[in-house]
């Protein structure tokens, strides 16, 4: 069985089982989380769509950890201006393990 959930602005196709990263929550490690939406969610003969969420469906999962991602460099430049701006990036990330998807209907 899978599923698609929206999380942090962005929408993750999770299967039982599966450690995924996502957007930094304010949970402490340890914490069980149910994400209510749901979009879609499927196994090998049926398939259910939300509009825009389905209705009934839960995806429960378990905070693992805590990180930040790999550091992004942001280089501005204007040749022959004597203009250089550098800038980094690291994103806070919140790893959950998938626990259960419970269908609609």
């Amino acid at each position: 069985m899978y599923a698609v959930i929206k999380s942090g602005g962005k929408q993750h196709t999770v299967e039982p089982g599966e450690v995924l990263r996502v957007e930094k929550l304010d949970l402490s490690e340890g914490d069980k989380i149910d994400f209510d939406e749901v979009m879609m969610v499927g196994d090998e003969k049926d398939v259910q769509i939300g509009s825009p969420y389905v209705e009934g469906g839960k995806v429960s999962a378990e905070v693992v950890g805590h990180g930040r991602g790999d550091k992004v460099t942001i280089i501005k430049m204007r040749r022959r201006k004597h203009y250089r701006r550098q800038a980094g990036h690291r994103q806070y990330y919140t790893e959950i393990k998938i626990l259960d998807i419970a269908g609609g209907k």
